[in-house]
């Protein structure tokens, strides 16, 4: 299991379109994705639970993955929500 603490980049922080991409970026891989952020965990590749979450740009969450390809899902994951 790789976790890494990443901080939220996309100006408008992770309203519907961001997060609709984000799943899209996260269902590519195998492995578990989850993105946690404050008490709050979900899992990356379900939409509404992503919504929940209600994240704003500039604040940090940590997103763990476990499987196969790990390592590929937290580094395209990082990249996308790291972007401006």
């Amino acid at each position: 299991m790789i976790t890494k603490d990443i901080v939220i980049n996309i100006p408008t922080g992770l309203e519907a379109r961001p997060v609709a991409q984000l799943v899209q970026v996260a269902s590519q891989y195998e492995s578990s994705i989850h993105v946690a952020c404050g008490d709050k965990k979900v899992n990356a590749k379900s939409i509404m639970g992503m919504m929940s979450l209600g994240i704003s740009s500039g604040e940090t969450v940590t997103v763990s993955a476990e499987g196969s390809d790990e390592k590929a899902a937290i580094e395209n994951i990082e990249k996308y929500l790291s972007s401006k």
